[in-house]
């Protein structure tokens, strides 16, 4: 079971307030371990710098880098580290289911938001997608200091909208983000795996990486329901249904693993780095995550 009792718990997280200082106390938090963990040299304060290798010109070496760390690091122009990343969050209707913890959506709002302020103390271009049925923001990546105001400002005020159908926006945004870049998708994946599939694989055609956090409530993938429920459908209005959960739990269970089975295998064949997030687990896993994917660019 996840744990509960770390500071970047979302329930915790949700009784700051504001997305800016959310975002702030889960990078702060994160980077103040990371001389322990597999991420070091990736400090705020090391942000243009890379790992030497044997190989490297000598004169390269950081020495005020190694007093800090003990490790050599070698100072990067700003060109080499610079990343161009699109943060695409999903605001279609069934991101407002919530469960025992915060909903889909606000998870979600959590983890761009935190990213978004990592990146950008990172030096990386960062934009942001929001959409439901249509495309709803397009902020184009920038590295300004005015950027993470703006997509924290965007996301606080967006909220899941109606129905929708995920793949044919996805399908779309491919022939409109230009240049080669990270594309970090925030969504339930709500829809069929093979509609979703064609659409990452348009995504990744068009040289992007890709990485996709499917947003879960521990209760979509558990069940846990014993007593006759009236399921709503988030995304159609006024659509409710009275289930006996017994009766339906081993479908749902079997149906439920197979698609997120398929969804991982489907995305691991097309090099897409797909991460489960469910919404009681610590949010700082997902900068975890980023961080190795940017260390795999190097």
């Amino acid at each position: 079971m996840p744990s509960t009792n770390s500071p970047f718990d979302p329930t915790t997280l949700s009784k700051f307030g504001r997305l800016s200082l959310i975002a702030r106390n889960v990078v702060a938090g994160f980077l103040s371990g990371v001389h322990k963990s597999p991420y070091k040299g990736f400090s705020v304060e090391f942000a243009e710098h890379r790992q030497y290798y044997p190989g490297d010109e000598i004169r390269h070496i950081d020495w005020r880098a190694y007093g800090k760390t003990d490790r050599y690091y070698i100072k990067e122009h700003e060109e080499e580290t610079n990343l161009h990343a699109h943060l695409l969050v999903d605001a279609s209707g069934s991101m407002a289911y919530r469960g025992a913890t915060i909903s889909k959506f606000q998870y979600a709002q959590y983890l761009a938001a935190s990213l978004a302020y990592l990146m950008l103390h990172q030096r990386d271009a960062v934009g942001l997608v929001t959409h439901d049925q249509a495309i709803r923001t397009m902020l184009p990546p920038r590295s300004t200091s005015k950027q993470l105001m703006q997509i924290l400002n965007t996301l606080e005020k967006t909220a899941p909208g109606g129905e929708t159908q995920l793949a044919p926006i996805w399908d779309r945004l491919a022939g409109q983000l230009r240049g080669r870049g990270m594309i970090v998708i925030f969504s339930d994946c709500f829809d069929q795996v093979n509609h979703l599939i064609h659409a990452l694989r348009h995504l990744r055609h068009r040289r992007h990486e890709i990485l996709l956090f499917h947003i879960l409530a521990p209760e979509e993938m558990d069940f846990p329901f014993t007593r006759r429920t009236q399921f709503r459908n988030l995304e159609i209005a006024n659509q409710l249904r009275m289930i006996d959960p017994s009766a339906v739990r081993a479908a749902y269970r079997q149906n439920f693993d197979a698609f997120c089975q398929t969804l991982r295998i489907q995305a691991s064949n097309l090099q897409i780095d797909y991460h489960v997030m469910r919404t009681d687990e610590p949010v700082d896993r997902a900068l975890g995550v980023y961080l190795m994917k940017r260390l795999a660019r190097r």
